[in-house]
């Protein structure tokens, strides 16, 4: 645990006044997050948290292609409500927001992964625990038990270790293993380059302890932890590890996501890992179409990258997406206001939603089509 003295959570208070708040004091909108986010957090954090790979161009087009897309709403509907729940991988939600896997959250709050997995509970979200947290799966299911929680596992060089990983959460409660396979090797972030930004120091993260590194690292030491021979076959073999569903995160070509199905995974990710791997691919609102269509409704389709509003998982279902993975908003709202911050977000989301489902005429959030964009724009 962080002595919150010590850390950067004392400006809290400064930068939530420059904001508009509502009556609990928290930010009106995921922009004014965003502002008090940036400034909270040192300058070497706010460049891991918000860079992106070399010139930055995915980064920003993964915001900006949801935002081109044009809702096309139909009037006189009869709608005087709406029903945002939605289905994957068998279960009921009762929204379509996903608290996606981000490492490191002991850097915005002193409750670490713990605060964010309150919040997420709060907000009727699953929360994503990553391999890189600074809370093990134990500590985390004992301290918010109640929590829907999936597994992120990044696949290490010692495969014993990763296979315990994944007994623990498996023993853990967690409900499916998000694997990440579009790293290693880290992409050319240049931001983290520039502030040289180190981990280290008393934040304690158990994946990488138990792998042996105990010296400060930056993200470009990271990956030589993680392994860069993983395939197909290796996929196979986690999936046959536990009975839990194994989901495959940061897929774009469409025979890579047909490949998963095929290879056992219950589901994907369309993901461009935020933005900060390779520069210059799909967002993956561009990818999503094509990835849904190769698929064609084996496993569950799930997207990340640039959601900023509610109205952006309206787009994504118009896109065939079951539901969608919230990433950066997620330590805004963690960095500004901890975990009421975490809840604060998610909710704002739902609300968008709620309203953009009411406007553009459609009752039901897992009912919405193509059919909701206009195709001209």
């Amino acid at each position: 645990m962080v002595d919150i003295d010590a850390g950067p959570w004392g400006r809290r208070g400064a930068a939530l006044e420059s904001v508009a708040t509502d009556a609990d004091g928290l930010p009106l909108t995921l922009a004014d997050f965003r502002s008090v986010f940036s400034q909270v957090l040192s300058e070497s954090t706010l460049a891991y948290y918000e860079g992106g790979g070399a010139d930055e161009l995915t980064l920003a087009e993964n915001v900006n292609s949801w935002q081109r897309m044009n809702l096309w709403p139909r009037v006189l509907r009869g709608i005087d409500s709406v029903d945002t729940s939605c289905e994957f991988l068998g279960r009921r939600m009762p929204h379509p927001f996903i608290v996606a896997p981000t490492a490191f959250h002991g850097l915005a709050d002193p409750d670490a992964e713990i605060a964010t997995a309150r919040g997420a509970l709060d907000a009727g979200a699953i929360y994503t625990l990553s391999t890189l947290a600074h809370t093990g799966p134990v500590e985390l299911a004992a301290a918010v038990p109640d929590a829907r929680r999936w597994f992120q596992l990044y696949v290490l060089r010692d495969r014993a270790l990763t296979r315990a990983i994944v007994e623990e959460a498996v023993a853990s409660g967690f409900e499916a293993i998000v694997i990440t396979v579009d790293l290693p090797p880290a992409g050319r972030r240049e931001r983290e380059m520039r502030t040289g930004f180190t981990l280290g120091g008393d934040l304690v993260v158990p994946s990488i302890a138990a792998a042996g590194t105990t010296e400060p690292i930056t993200m470009f030491d990271l990956p030589n932890l993680f392994d860069a021979t993983l395939s197909w076959s290796d996929i196979e073999q986690i999936v046959r590890w536990s009975d839990l569903p194994v989901i495959v995160k940061g897929v774009l070509h469409p025979r890579d996501a047909l490949a998963a199905a095929e290879h056992g995974a219950a589901g994907v990710v369309v993901s461009n890992h935020g933005g900060r791997q390779l520069d210059s691919v799909p967002s993956g609102a561009a990818a999503l179409a094509g990835v849904v269509d190769a698929v064609h409704g084996r496993v569950s389709v799930l997207v990340d990258g640039g959601i900023r509003r509610g109205t952006d998982a309206i787009k994504a279902r118009a896109l065939g997406a079951d539901a969608v993975l919230v990433g950066r908003p997620i330590l805004y709202g963690l960095a500004a206001a901890g975990s009421p911050g975490v809840s604060a977000v998610l909710k704002i989301l739902v609300a968008e939603l709620e309203n953009g489902l009411a406007l553009v005429g459609e009752r039901r959030f897992d009912e919405v089509t193509a059919s909701v964009l206009n195709p001209e724009a």
